[in-house]
């Protein structure tokens, strides 16, 4: 009999959970406690409990051909970076090619995951839900939690002197849905993260004045890097990756600085991090250094009191008037229907081996999926997790002893730094293609270079030299995608495709032209002395 996989949410990571229990020939049932799947992609005018919030104006921050499934591209008709209500399209296209939705239970909420008495033999877990009023209870014999980290926002008043003297409107990001609020007001957005980047540059549109307070500052990126690239095509390779890690990390750091100052000189708009030793994810606006330069939007500290009707920001003695102060700082997460015996949250992370695994559990039957910051998209990150794990549910790859799970979750809790390489500051950061190749290393899908050197070259310099999209993970191994390859070659069409709705003629380069004569001329001249 087929094992039964309880997969808890329907968001991103859940789906491919779902698939993933397919592909291994398990029988996953999926709840989910909104209506609809999409989580964190589907909009909602109000926000809704356990449910991450976005905003209307929500864009995807990596490009389609690396935030999409491995095995599934995004229409080509797309734009590079999706929009919110695209990309929910985009993942009930993905349900509905892979039958996901008969395995989904909306209006469910899991209100407790706990182990059978019997656990250390057989490893099965009791689920209880929730469903219009009534309880159920049911036994699995593994279950993958898909919740996320976006739904619990962090909201430090304690650390704002005055804040409840405040006579104007305070709120968390979460509650943030369209920027009509703040037509003719001044408006203080604490946080400079991607969410407080946004709402502080949407803002600036239509408010009086708006304040970007900021503790230790960002690197700020543009979608459109070099040539109009997709940032994230250019940024995210292997070879880049293996140069970067490969080099002492000041060294790293200083050609960060290098290149995230070619846009605009950060320390001019006062946005330049405080540490530029370790990484902090940079934020991705293409309007914030326009909005700043023509004093749309006005960077400052951190806030030292809140007043009444105004604030005063460290440093600057002078009090500002503030209509509506939105704190854009972040969330925690936890896991209500888990025991903290089974996972405990601490200082922002779990005791997670490879961020999936409980290490202490007598049987790896729990699986977190999507617990993780990479410097890429989650999709993949979540897709190739979920094969990794489902594997070792059914059995097929076993995981070492705990006591060096355990050593090795201490070991990375520590944070110690390598010396080379990026080296990331917050709790769930992680090297992406790092991780990622680690995990397909475990099921033998990682592609090998050197083999497919010789068998086919083309495609070995596409996958290093290239853009590490996700279409790379699923070319070998369980659940190979037998289109892995032609995705790969075309990537770049589909991106050019969304941007070149004209069709242009392009003027050909004199240098160009000159050289094609010469070449022309040369192989003239070698075939008349051969055959002369």
């Amino acid at each position: 009999m087929a094992k039964r996989v309880a997969i808890v949410g329907a968001g991103v990571s859940g789906l491919a959970s779902i698939k993933c229990c397919l592909e291994e020939g398990l029988k996953p049932t999926c709840f989910e406690r909104s209506d609809d799947l999409g989580g964190l992609w589907r909009f909602t005018e109000h926000v809704e409990e356990g449910r991450a919030s976005l905003y209307k104006s929500v864009v995807s921050n990596s490009c389609k051909e690396m935030s999409c499934y491995p095995d599934f591209p995004f229409p080509e008709d797309y734009p590079n970076y999706v929009p919110n209500s695209q990309f929910l399209d985009y993942l009930k296209m993905y349900a509905n090619r892979f039958n996901l939705l008969e395995c989904i239970q909306f209006k469910t909420k899991v209100c407790s995951v706990r182990k059978r008495p019997d656990f250390t033999a057989t490893g099965q877990w009791e689920v209880v839900t929730l469903r219009e009023g009534k309880q159920e209870s049911a036994i699995f014999d593994a279950v993958m939690v898909c919740t996320g980290y976006l739904t619990n926002p962090y909201l430090p008043l304690d650390s704002f002197p005055g804040i409840n003297t405040f006579k104007g409107q305070y709120f968390h990001s979460r509650e943030y849905k369209h920027p009509d609020i703040f037509r003719d007001k001044s408006i203080l957005v604490i946080g400079m993260g991607n969410s407080g980047t946004d709402i502080a540059v949407e803002a600036s549109h239509l408010a009086k004045k708006v304040f970007l307070s900021t503790t230790g500052g960002a690197w700020a990126i543009s979608r459109v890097f070099d040539s109009g690239y997709p940032w994230d095509m250019v940024f995210m390779t292997r070879f880049q990756n293996t140069f970067r890690n490969s080099l002492p990390t000041p060294i790293v750091n200083w050609l960060i600085a290098k290149r995230m100052n070619s846009w605009f000189n950060h320390a001019n708009y006062g946005l330049i991090p405080e540490d530029r030793v370790q990484l902090r994810e940079p934020v991705l606006n293409d309007e914030l250094p326009g909005r700043i330069i023509t004093g749309k939007v006005l960077i400052k500290p951190s806030v030292k009191e809140v007043k009444e009707h105004s604030v005063v920001f460290n440093n600057t003695p002078k009090e500002e008037p503030i209509d509506i102060i939105v704190f854009a700082t972040g969330y925690t997460f936890d896991f209500p229907f888990l025991d903290e015996t089974v996972v405990k949250v601490e200082d922002g992370q779990a005791s997670l081996y490879k961020y999936i695994f409980p290490a202490h559990l007598p049987k790896p039957t729990l699986a977190v999926i999507g617990l993780i910051k990479p410097l890429g998209s989650i999709l993949p990150t979540g897709d190739t997790q979920a094969r990794w794990a489902v594997r070792v549910l059914k059995g097929v790859i076993k995981l070492p002893p705990s006591s060096i799970m355990i050593e090795e979750v201490n070991e990375r809790k520590k944070n110690k730094r390598s010396g080379f390489g990026l080296c990331y500051c917050k709790a769930l950061q992680i090297d992406y293609i790092t991780y990622v190749e680690e995990l397909l290393t475990a099921i033998n899908a990682k592609p090998n270079l050197f083999s497919l050197l010789l068998t086919d070259p083309r495609l070995a310099l596409a996958i290093f030299f290239g853009p590490c999209t996700p279409y790379q993970f699923r070319l070998t191994g369980p659940g190979k995608w037998e289109g892995a390859r032609n995705a790969i070659m075309t990537q770049w069409d589909r991106t050019f495709k969304a941007t070149k709705t004209r069709i242009v003629q392009e003027s050909p380069s004199l240098f160009a032209s000159l050289l094609k004569l010469f070449s022309f001329l040369a192989l003239l001249v070698a075939i008349f002395l051969i055959f002369l």
